[in-house]
């Protein structure tokens, strides 16, 4: 019997006939990871940097938490109002435009002298930043469908990486240069990538055009969801694991930079290059896609993410610890995101924008969970309490694997998208 994946592929190629379609060179989606891993890079540079930025605009730890939070928050808006504009506009320009308006979010965060600017800041540098979905998506439509899984992993490979370079990148910029280089700095490195994008990318997607109007676009994200279980599933998936990614990586800070470690910015920002394993976990996870594995990929990873904790809870005894944990969970949560991202593309790939869209509105559900409930958590119950929390994300996950492996097969229905 044919897996998973290659069920939904087999499926893709008939109805749309993707098969017969051009191929880019593998430039192209050097490029994508590229620019998605710089994107990106902008909703993690603050974790490292929180309590310094609560220490400069003299935020209490609770507010320092809502950082992060808003970031996602603007993030997950960006998800619903932006991301479905790539199934009805020139993707090309989307991007362009997007990356440019990010470039003046980071200019005011990095002039920001007030905590209300600073949260407005971040709270448009989410918003933006959501640009990373449009080109997921935009190699997703561009990718042939046998080597699709590939392609969304080697892109989401290069969002792991810009993740990790932007806690060590903005830790250690903060030591030399304080916190507002980092965002300085990424403004004017994002410009840049403006200019190479609207020079580089074509012009057009392989789609078929979309003729729905704004308010349809968005009532058809939310029928999508509505019509398939596979999305509804999927999405409950990405909101556990990013809330259990976020509980870790939002509230290590707190006791890393206390007795007994002490560490600086760059020391915490260093702990992120751990979790390298996460990028090779996303290229090999679309591998396995392409093979038809999604289902038993997802079971493993998310049993790996439950393990994680188990370490993580005696970070403050051991940092050999630590580092197991993070290698673990980034692994762990890498794998069935790109799992996620290559399963719910193929329903539908003329609606690729709204899918991807719609389901990483719940991973920015999951990511300010995590992060506010961390912070707060840390506050009054200290690590072994965070720890806990995670633990419980990561089981819930597995639990509804174990649920709805044999119930809810790997694909969905053969109807064209909502209108």
């Amino acid at each position: 019997m044919s897996g998973d994946g290659e069920t939904v592929t087999r499926r893709t190629e008939a109805r749309s006939g993707e098969g017969a379609a051009p191929v880019p060179p593998r430039g192209i989606f050097i490029l994508f990871a590229v620019a998605c891993g710089a994107a990106v890079a902008n909703v993690y540079f603050s974790q490292p940097l929180l309590v310094t930025m609560g220490h400069d605009l003299a935020m209490s730890p609770a507010l320092v938490g809502s950082v992060v939070t808003l970031t996602h928050v603007g993030y997950g808006l960006g998800l619903f109002f932006l991301v479905p504009l790539g199934d009805v506009a020139d993707r090309r320009r989307l991007i362009v435009a997007q990356l440019l308006l990010l470039v003046v979010a980071l200019a005011a965060v990095s002039a920001a002298h007030t905590a209300a600017i600073l949260l407005a800041g971040m709270a448009a540098t989410g918003l933006l930043a959501v640009v990373t979905q449009t080109l997921v998506a935009f190699a997703a439509s561009l990718a042939p469908p046998a080597g699709r899984g590939r392609v969304v992993g080697q892109v989401t490979s290069g969002v792991v990486i810009g993740i990790l370079l932007a806690r060590t990148a903005s830790g250690l910029m903060a030591d030399l240069a304080g916190w507002r280089s980092v965002y300085l700095a990424s403004a004017s490195l994002t410009a840049l990538l403006a200019l190479v994008l609207y020079r580089v990318l074509p012009r057009h997607s392989d789609a078929p055009p979309t003729t729905l109007r704004y308010g349809q676009l968005l009532r058809s994200t939310i029928t999508l969801f509505a019509r398939e279980r596979l999305l509804r599933l999927r999405a409950l998936f990405g909101l556990l694991i990013f809330a259990a990614f976020s509980t870790l990586w939002s509230g290590i800070a707190l006791p890393l930079s206390e007795a007994p470690y002490f560490m600086s910015h760059s020391a915490i920002g260093a702990l992120g290059l751990i979790g390298a394993a996460g990028a090779l976990a996303a290229t090999t996870a679309g591998r396995l896609n392409d093979r038809g594995l999604s289902r038993r990929t997802t079971g493993v990873a998310l049993a790996l993410l439950a393990a994680s904790w188990l370490p993580l809870a005696f970070t403050r005894s051991s940092l050999w610890a630590l580092v197991v944990g993070v290698v673990l969970l980034d692994l762990a949560v890498q794998a069935v995101h790109v799992t996620n991202q290559t399963l719910i593309y193929t329903l539908h790939p003329e609606a690729g924008s709204r899918l991807i869209g719609g389901y990483m509105v719940f991973y920015s559900i999951g990511s300010a969970t995590g992060a506010i409930a961390a912070t707060s958590l840390y506050e009054v119950a200290g690590w072994g309490a965070v720890c806990a929390l995670g633990a419980a994300f990561s089981c819930l996950g597995l639990a509804l694997w174990a649920f709805t492996r044999h119930s809810t097969p790997d694909s969905g229905p053969r109807t064209p998208p909502p209108r």
